[in-house]
């Protein structure tokens, strides 16, 4: 490939040093002193009263689940037009999803079919929303939502780490928000993820669950069952690097973004940027009128351009067959006519141009 979809891009030195130093410390195992810096400087940046750096972001969401005690029988209000991660964990431990469709202003969770979806299953334990291709999702209005029904609010905001909503960092003020550190994201430690959280009671509790669970005493003494989840200190010595450079990340995903935009025929219409907030430009997201995303992901690969479709909707997905969903055929026409463009920091007017080309003609 020429140019991948989203690239990890690294800095100079500076990941090269960290890790070195990380190497020489002789400490390498989970946990250590540049996974304690990677969340504190996580939480500071971000404004949050704490971090936890997981093994992924998936695992930061299995986390929640667990301190949530959800099991069969229960229901979680998730997002539809989403990646299957923001789902899986839940599910795994018998919890029934309700999928929510988006809105079509912002692409997110639309917040009137969520109070639908909790209106019409009142055993939900949790709504969980997905900020989608770096666009936090409307999140006061779900703060609201979520306190007036009980409901824990957890925002996977895997996609949008450096995007705010009304000036604060994504997913803040929800009991837990989850960022991604997978090699594709804007941010990265080659793979893990981020909890975070101003509740210190469930930081604590993540933490514990995080490291198998195991009391505080001499020997090995479990009172319930934890998971291995905590990320190693090689890999948080790559993420610190990165986040002493997320203000240059976002300037050149934005960079990519206004590229795009300034080339786009009229038959390819941009995702719309919500008002209230500023993306982080992760991907570069069009709908198509008039030509098939598939014939244009075919295309672009042929020219070593790598594009896909948009995710495809949970309630379509045939491992979720038959669950309860609070639709408007939002998702499934943004899936039919969607396409991701590559959006790494170092792509080129010139592949920019080629890649217009290649789809003038599909």
């Amino acid at each position: 490939m020429r140019a991948f979809l989203s690239p990890p891009f690294l800095n100079g030195n500076d990941e090269r040093d960290l890790v070195a130093a990380a190497l020489d410390s002789n400490y390498i195992a989970p946990c250590g002193p540049m996974v304690d810096a990677l969340e504190r400087e996580a939480a500071a940046r971000l404004g949050f009263g704490g971090a936890l750096a997981t093994v992924s972001g998936t695992m930061a969401l299995e986390l929640l689940a667990r301190a949530l005690g959800i099991r069969p029988g229960d229901e979680v209000v998730v997002s539809d037009l989403t990646f299957i991660a923001s789902v899986a964990p839940f599910v795994d431990r018998g919890a029934t999803p309700v999928f929510v469709d988006a809105d079509p202003a912002t692409w997110c969770m639309d917040v009137a079919l969520a109070a639908r979806a909790l209106e019409e299953h009142p055993r939900a334990r949790a709504l969980v929303a997905t900020d989608l291709y770096g666009q936090s999702c409307d999140l006061d209005a779900l703060i609201d939502l979520c306190a007036a029904r009980g409901v824990y609010l957890i925002v996977d905001a895997a996609e949008s780490l450096g995007a705010t909503y009304r000036g604060r960092a994504a997913g803040k003020g929800a009991w837990a928000a989850v960022h991604s550190l997978n090699g594709n994201k804007i941010i990265t430690a080659g793979g893990g993820g981020l909890l975070l959280s101003d509740d210190p009671g469930l930081l604590t509790l993540c933490r514990k669950l995080a490291g198998q669970a195991r009391e505080p005493v001499p020997w090995y003494e479990h009172e319930r069952l934890g998971t291995h989840g905590r990320l190693g200190n090689v890999p948080a010595a790559i993420a610190l690097a990165q986040f002493r450079h997320l203000g240059d990340a976002l300037r050149d995903k934005g960079r990519v973004w206004a590229g795009w935009l300034s080339r786009l025929p009229a038959w390819a219409k941009p995702m719309p940027v919500a008002p209230y907030g500023e993306p982080n430009h992760w991907l570069t997201v069009v709908t198509l009128e008039g030509r098939d995303p598939l014939r244009a992901v075919e295309a672009l690969a042929a020219a070593g351009l790598e594009a896909r479709p948009l995710w495809k909707p949970m309630h379509l997905q045939p491992v979720f067959r038959g669950a309860p969903a609070v639709l408007g055929g939002v998702g499934e026409e943004l899936f039919a006519r969607g396409l991701c463009l590559p959006s790494g920091r170092g792509l080129s007017p010139e592949l920019m141009d080629e890649a217009v080309s290649i789809l003038e003609a599909v």
